[in-house]
Order: C-alpha cells, then structure tokens, then sequence
C-alpha cells in the first residue's frame, strides 16, 4: 500500500491530544522532496475535525523523527512558534538528548531540532519525561526502544477498552506477521526486533485497538493458528 503519515487526536475528559504531528510546512527537507519546504492542509484538515490550535493542550511525541515532529512549529514572521499555543509538548528526555547531541554534531540531517523542537523547548512549554511516564488514568507512555533509543507507545485505556499508539515500532502491517522484518531507519535493528517480537505476544488476540504512524488503518492484533496478523477495524 501507499505510505502514509498519520497524526492522532483524541479527547480526553481532561485533555485534547494530538499524537505525533507529521511533516510541517516551509521547512527545508533537502533530500526528501516531498518534504522540502511543503505547502500542506495539516491545520486545515485539523479544522475539518473540529479542532483548532488553541483547543489542543496536550502533544506526545512518540519519538522525534524528521516526520513526527514537523508541525510542532510553524514559521511565523520568520521565526519558528509552536503550533499549539496552549499545548505541554511531551517527550522523551532520554530521546531528546539523543537527539540534540545528533544535531550539535551534524548527524541529524534536516535540522529538525532547530526548527521542529528547540522552539518548544525554549518557550518552556516542554515536558521532559521518562519513558514510562503515566500522563493521568487514561494516558501513559509505555517503553518500546530500537527504532530510536528511546520510543515510545502511548497508551489509551478507557470504559470501553484499549487501544494504543505505536509511532513508528511497525511501519507496515507485514511487520505484524513478519516482526523480524525491520525499516532501514531504524538505529538499533535487533532491539527493534525485540521490541516488536514482545509487542505481538502480548497484545495477540488482546483486544486492544493498534494505531500506527504509517499504517493506512486501525485494527487489532489476531493470532490464528497461532501466527499474528493485523486485522483492519470494520469500515
């Protein structure tokens, strides 16, 4: 199937939450043209849902890639603001130092850090935190490590069951029944495997809702005959 690039809202009884915010406009992306300084509808199409910036006042960042990150700021009179005027950005400490550092020595390509994330941070409106963080009842961070140091899941568990936010751990639904497939752009391969493996195993026939950043659908997790496979939500 086509690639795609998902960013999740949900609300809370307490918060309105966006998951990952994909790619953003105007920055330059050299390498990716599709990317490169992209003119997109992500805040329109926010709109169209019913939410606007100042409504959101909770972002999670499950890692902090070049297309998680990108709409965390936007270019106003030639700086860099954050989008979400009123939101606490969530992240990983241990992934945001990675990152940095990735960036201060020109490891990072596309200079997310400046654009995407040091922004945020320097308005104070970041919350840096472990990878088990437990945001409230609803919400929590759950470690899943490999495809960057410290990524992470997002947890939501209400009345009526569970689902959860994986980012990037799979990138394809294969990957569900072939965890030992990996992206290239993952930076510790084997832990990601790892990572997925323990992941399948336990949420098999779970009944747990599974969203991930590049899948073109929700579903759940089914192990007939004891092989996994991803099963898409009923239309």
């Amino acid at each position: 199937h086509k690639a795609c690039i998902q960013s999740y809202v949900l609300r809370t009884p307490w918060h309105t939450v966006v998951i990952d915010t994909c790619v953003g406009n105007d920055k330059p992306r050299n390498g990716v043209p599709a990317w490169h300084m992209r003119r997109w509808t992500y805040l329109s199409d926010l709109a169209a849902a019913g939410v606007k910036p100042e409504d959101v006042d909770m972002v999670i960042c499950t890692h902090l890639h070049v297309d998680h990150v990108g709409w965390n700021t936007r270019l106003e009179g030639g700086r860099w603001v954050p989008t979400f005027p009123r939101a606490r950005y969530v992240i990983v400490r241990e992934e945001f130092e990675f990152w940095k550092r990735e960036g201060e020595t020109g490891r990072e390509e596309f200079g997310l850090i400046d654009d995407s994330v040091m922004p945020v941070v320097e308005a104070g409106m970041a919350d840096l935190v472990a990878s088990d963080h437990v945001i409230d009842d609803r919400l929590r961070l759950e470690p899943a490590p490999g495809h960057t140091p410290a990524h992470v899941c997002v947890r939501l568990t209400t009345p009526a069951g569970q689902a959860i936010f994986t980012g990037d751990m799979m990138h394809r639904p294969i990957q569900v029944a072939e965890p030992e497939w990996n992206s290239r752009f993952c930076d510790d391969a084997e832990l990601a495997r790892k990572t997925r493996r323990g992941f399948l195993e336990r949420h098999a026939d779970a009944d747990v809702i599974v969203l991930a950043a590049h899948f073109p659908v929700a579903g759940r997790i089914v192990a007939p005959g004891g092989r996994t496979r991803f099963q898409p939500l009923a239309a």
